[in-house]
């Protein structure tokens, strides 16, 4: 993911736009525009997590079709988000219904790559943001975009492919009150090891959230199947969190923190995202060891739901090479988990104590051996349940399921 900052008159930094930066090899030329904005919107609050991208700083996310017209799910609050209206986007009744409603909702709206006649004028009384281009764009009629748009007093203007102190000139002439563009900043790319969630995992959630009645336990039991959604629901979470004084200890009570809603929106969100998988054998360990740690926990007088956040933290962090320590930070943990990841505090960190032990080979109890055996039976089970049924059908596959594509 592409991050480069927005600057003030004074050259602070006041806000990031966020850039799609990756293949697209497998995305059919009508979707691409869909594509990187889905994969931006799921890389930034669950990947890196949106306090890893921008602090407490506003982010502007382009937004297609799609996402202003309401047939894909915003699924993150107003907050700390400005949504930027592709200059592709043809104006009609329904982009300016679903841009209207977007507003009232408390989002702040963004005209990117603004050109007077192409139809955006029209969304200037719902706009918060005008971006001009000082590259490419036509400056003949600057006089004549700008004078329209200090008719409207709530729109900042950020000039935008700033590359030479001319073109910066141009925006202290005009009083443009924010810049964007090489000659202040180039984009900084941002990467992150990352696992993705099995894609009939995600499938199954979507579908049981359609339902207006699903039980809770439900839910819970379908993300915590799948180590890497999972690790995701948990971060989500984390940007949710954001000035709630208490934390989580469970995936359940993530889940109840986010709320069903959202849950509901990120799902579908993950599956436009969704090109390529990372092949679930990789997770079978991570589940097994979140597992023999939620049944162990009774043994140490722990939680089971915190041992087994513990164990799925633990095991996340060495796929995908990080300590466990430093992925804890990026999640809204109790004191409790927390502690048992950053230094092996309390009940929770003998639980891991006791399942590395184990795994190293240093603690031979055949209780724990039967406990082991349980929990990959049980990964095994999990992580294999979703090939043995097709979408669509309820026919089971005879045999063992077909190896997933790498």
């Amino acid at each position: 993911m592409g991050r480069q900052p927005i600057f003030d008159v004074q050259g602070v930094v006041v806000a990031y736009e966020l850039l799609f930066r990756g293949r697209m090899d497998d995305v059919a030329s009508g979707r691409q525009d869909t594509y990187a904005t889905s994969a931006v919107m799921v890389n930034a609050f669950t990947e890196f997590g949106i306090a890893e991208v921008a602090g407490n700083r506003p982010c502007f996310i382009n937004l297609t079709r799609e996402f202003v017209t309401g047939r894909l799910p915003l699924p993150f609050g107003p907050e700390q988000v400005v949504l930027e209206v592709l200059e592709t986007v043809y104006v009609d009744d329904e982009v300016i219904a679903g841009l209207t409603a977007l507003r009232e909702a408390g989002y702040k709206i963004a005209l990117d790559d603004f050109v007077w006649g192409s139809g955006h004028e029209q969304l200037l009384g719902l706009a918060s943001y005008v971006k001009l281009d000082l590259l490419d764009g036509d400056l003949s009629r600057l006089d004549e975009i700008v004078a329209a748009c200090r008719e409207h007093p709530g729109i900042e203007l950020i000039a935008e492919r700033l590359e030479t102190d001319a073109q910066v000139a141009i925006a202290d002439k005009y009083g443009m009150e924010l810049r964007q563009g090489y000659a202040l900043s180039r984009p900084q790319v941002l990467s992150t090891p990352s696992l993705s969630p099995s894609r009939l995992r995600r499938l199954e959630l979507v579908a049981a959230l359609m339902s207006p009645d699903v039980p809770l336990e439900k839910i819970t039991s379908i993300i915590v199947s799948d180590p890497a959604l999972a690790l995701r629901v948990l971060r989500v979470s984390n940007s949710v969190a954001a000035g709630v004084v208490s934390r989580i200890s469970s995936v359940r009570q993530a889940v109840m923190l986010v709320g069903l809603n959202r849950i509901r929106r990120w799902a579908t969100l993950m599956v436009v995202d969704d090109v390529a998988e990372a092949p679930e054998e990789q997770l079978l360990t991570a589940l097994a060891q979140a597992r023999l740690c939620e049944s162990l926990a009774p043994r140490f007088r722990a939680d089971p739901g915190a041992a087994f956040v513990a164990g799925l933290v633990t095991g996340m962090a060495r796929l995908m090479a990080m300590t466990p320590a430093a992925m804890a930070e990026q999640l809204p943990l109790t004191m409790e988990v927390s502690d048992a990841l950053t230094v092996g505090a309390g009940r929770l960190g003998d639980v891991l104590r006791a399942v590395r032990a184990y795994e190293n080979g240093e603690w031979g109890s055949g209780d724990l051996a039967g406990l082991s055996l349980d929990a990959m039976r049980w990964s095994t089970r999990t992580l294999t349940a979703a090939h043995r049924f097709s979408p669509g059908t309820t026919k089971r596959r005879r045999g063992p399921a077909a190896p997933r594509p790498v």
